[in-house]
């Protein structure tokens, strides 16, 4: 089997004003998605996507230089292509041509990816069987301004235990200091999402690295107290030791490290006890780096799972990582990313509350067709800042 092509297709969806949403201090007015298609002589395809984050025409541009060299050869090969050196949006682009090797080399074998990372996460029990069904927690919280209302969260909390979902996490709304807002406006907010539906939803929170030390501090605590699940990245990412005060300090884990793309920006933060639970997505650091960081934070005693954003086959492509886990983990799914999120995909998994992984093998999932007649991509960066 040899490839035959690479290619990169730029997705995008403009947000109908309803749609568009908000956070800290940037707006979003589309939604974007790049997906890595490799060709074969074989009629076997490879299909993945990296993150958005990584910019879809960079990633784009990125693997068009690396694909002469990769033309005419084996996909199998398992050294095939190096994993580069360089910046976040390098690794990105790797991590797209990497899990589309993956889902090549699953369907090859006629197995899931799950089924293919087993053993490399659990070799003394390689025939382990993936977990299949996921409980999802619905991430949003992010739409919410301290000047308009910002009990819609709770509004928003509420519709998303009707619809059947079991965990929720909420972000801190629109930047503070353009409204005035201190920790014990936040807090009274957080205890009125706990009322609306701590009783039948876990709830999280997602600081976006927005917080001081004494902010997270009181808010840590409060969490703590009305038994939230965890507590994601509080503070700046370059403040290891208050992390480490952080975590040592409250009940509730502490999480981080999403946009992390290499084992060493991780390993830090796992030797001191930064984290009580590191996060990773594999459209950012790749599946393999993935592994790797798996280990580590095990020898760690630091428990790993991922995070999830933008669309539906990274969606699956990180599922397939936790399925592979021995222990068992909630999947992020975004709540506001729109139609384009699951319409890439042929027949999209039920999504309200739960994800069945698909048994097909690879991925399991096919792309829709005509995507970049359907979906043609917007240029610009996919949120825009915003002042008051």
């Amino acid at each position: 089997m040899k490839i035959t092509d690479i290619r990169t297709l730029c997705l995008s969806r403009p947000h109908e004003p309803e749609r568009q949403w908000f956070s800290a201090s940037f707006y979003v007015e589309k939604a974007d998605c790049p997906i890595v298609i490799i060709d074969t002589d074989a009629g076997l395809q490879g299909i993945a996507e990296p993150s958005t984050y990584g910019d879809p025409p960079v990633i784009r541009q990125r693997l068009d230089a690396l694909k002469p060299s990769l033309i005419g050869r084996d996909p199998l090969d398992p050294n095939l292509a190096s994993r580069p050196t360089g910046d976040r949006s390098m690794y990105i682009a790797y991590a797209g041509l990497e899990l589309a090797l993956w889902d090549l080399r699953a369907k090859a074998q006629n197995k899931t990816v799950a089924e293919l990372i087993v053993p490399l996460i659990t070799p003394d029990t390689p025939e382990r069987k993936p977990r299949t069904l996921f409980r999802l927690y619905a991430s949003g919280g992010v739409q919410y301004d301290w000047d308009d209302r910002p009990t819609s969260v709770v509004d928003e909390a509420r519709a998303l235990a009707d619809r059947g979902f079991t965990a929720y996490k909420m972000r801190l709304g629109t930047e503070w200091s353009w409204s005035g807002v201190v920790v014990a406006q936040m807090i009274d907010l957080l205890q009125k999402v706990t009322d609306a539906v701590g009783e039948r939803m876990e709830l999280m929170l997602e600081g976006n690295c927005r917080l001081d030390e004494a902010q997270a501090r009181e808010i840590g605590h409060f969490l703590d107290e009305a038994g939230w699940t965890w507590f994601e990245e509080p503070l700046p990412k370059d403040q290891i030791d208050g992390y480490t005060r952080l975590n040592a300090e409250l009940h509730l884990p502490i999480t981080g490290g999403e946009s992390n793309s290499t084992l060493a920006e991780f390993e830090p933060f796992f030797a001191q006890k930064a984290y009580a639970k590191g996060q990773l997505d594999v459209g950012v650091c790749s599946l393999g780096e993935a592994i790797r960081i798996y280990h580590c934070a095990k020898e760690y005693g630091v428990e790993l799972f991922t995070q999830n954003w933008h669309n539906g086959l990274l969606t699956i492509a990180n599922a397939h990582f936790l399925a592979a886990l021995p222990e068992e983990h909630v999947l992020e799914m975004f709540i506001g990313q729109g139609p384009l999120q699951w319409d890439i995909l042929k027949d999209p998994p039920a999504t309200e509350g739960y994800l069945a992984l698909p048994d097909a093998p690879g991925w399991g999932v096919e792309l829709a067709d005509d995507l970049e007649t359907r979906f043609p991509y917007i240029p610009g960066p996919w949120g825009r800042a915003v002042e008051r």
